[in-house]
């Protein structure tokens, strides 16, 4: 992987710090969301859930016109204003002293994250021919994991001197992106096609919404994102539901290192080898893995069938995620990457819903129902996959 890194222009380097340098700052401060936000505003566990949850959801939807304004603005003037504000976001959050604030300062790091991450898949097309670019999201993901794998560490040194700090560090590590692409980035990098006529935000959604492929394809997202979005908190649910407290922690400790070491460890070997040509056998495969993976929780009966279960689940997540980006890759047209890539985002509304949807099923059926309910959104994301891998291209102008 550090070879290939090391033979890509400057660009796509710069392009991929900013996912790892980033996603680090996030890292950094998530696991003291819930004390930060008890501590200082004195909620409870459900309101401190519900300003996380929500925070992230409104995220997603505002970053649908965050890819309208890739297509419309020089990644440049795009990406320095977007560190801006993910930094100042930090700021903010250190500083507020209502809740709402705080909340709006959540909305605008979600978000200013979300469009950036449009912006670097966005480049990558206009930096790589296609038969790199599923190599190039690969190693976009790893570092992703080793952002959130290796951020709580540094977290937890700050915050044993001031809870506030860890925020702090989030925002210097934005500033310093900012600096980082404002002496070296790229001035001329062009995800916005010029020759075309400017067409309005609603107009672009129109378009988008004759385009089945997409609508299909954003669907099935959102369903599996229900099963692989936040897989801890449904398995922290359901542990603390059947079993202790000591157990759970035990068990979401193995899982959750499981998961880190094998996609930092696999992800570039086996993400690299999805092609366009494939790519309807490589769902299949990714999704074969989550329903094994799933079956395997519902069965398992000790740490070691947990930690067996997370390895065959996370093979899923390994081709899954590279697959989908590569899927939006192919059928989007140049001039509206952005736009597609930030329908795709939409399938976070999946993931929030993910721990919710769980909830239900735990407060109000036997607990293994959950696995499946688990079990119908893999298929049911896969029949939305497959009937959008099957359209044909329409002519959406």
């Amino acid at each position: 992987m550090l070879a290939t890194i090391r033979n890509y222009p400057r660009t796509v380097n710069l392009l991929l710090s900013a996912t790892l340098i980033l996603t680090l700052a996030k890292a950094i401060t998530f696991p003291y969301l819930v004390i930060y936000l008890t501590n200082h505003f004195a909620l409870d566990i459900s309101q401190v859930g519900l300003v996380i949850g929500s925070s992230l959801i409104v995220g997603s939807l505002l970053s649908v016109y965050g890819g309208f304004l890739v297509d419309r603005i020089d990644s440049y003037r795009l990406l320095l204003s977007l560190s801006v504000v993910f930094a100042l976001g930090f700021i903010g959050t250190v500083l507020a002293r209502e809740i709402w604030s705080f909340y709006s300062c959540l909305i605008l790091i979600n978000l200013a994250y979300a469009v950036i991450d449009i912006a670097i898949k966005s480049g990558f097309a206009s930096l790589l021919p296609e038969d790199e670019r599923s190599e190039a999201f690969s190693i976009k993901y790893t570092l992703t994991n080793i952002g959130y794998a290796v951020g709580p560490f540094f977290g937890a040194m700050v915050a044993k001197l001031d809870i506030s700090l860890p925020f702090i560090l989030s925002a210097v590590l934005g500033f310093g992106f900012f600096l980082l692409y404002w002496r070296w980035g790229d001035r001329t990098l062009a995800t916005v096609d010029t020759t075309q006529k400017p067409v309005s935000f609603l107009a672009v959604g129109r378009v988008l919404l004759r385009d089945h492929r997409l609508v299909c394809f954003t669907v099935g997202g959102l369903l599996s994102a229900v099963v692989f979005g936040q897989f801890t908190a449904y398995l922290s649910q359901y542990l603390v539901t059947t079993t202790t407290a000591e157990y759970t922690y035990t068990i979401i400790s193995a899982v959750l290192t499981t998961n880190a070491m094998l996609v930092i460890a696999l992800q570039y070997a086996i993400g690299r080898r999805i092609s366009h040509r494939y790519l309807s056998q490589w769902l299949i495969f990714g999704l074969g893995m989550f329903m094994l993976g799933v079956i395997g929780f519902a069965l398992a009966s000790n740490v070691w069938w947990w930690i067996l279960a997370m390895a065959i689940f996370t093979v899923g997540e390994i081709v899954v995620f590279p697959a989908e980006y590569m899927f939006i890759d192919r059928i989007a047209p140049d001039n509206l990457r952005g736009m597609y890539y930030g329908a795709q985002n939409l399938s976070n509304l999946g993931a929030a819903l993910g721990p919710v949807l769980c909830g239900l099923v735990l407060a109000n059926l036997p607990a293994h129902y959950m696995f499946y309910m688990l079990a119908a959104f893999i298929v049911g994301g896969g029949v939305f996959y497959f009937i959008g891998a099957s359209l044909k291209a329409r002519d959406l102008l």
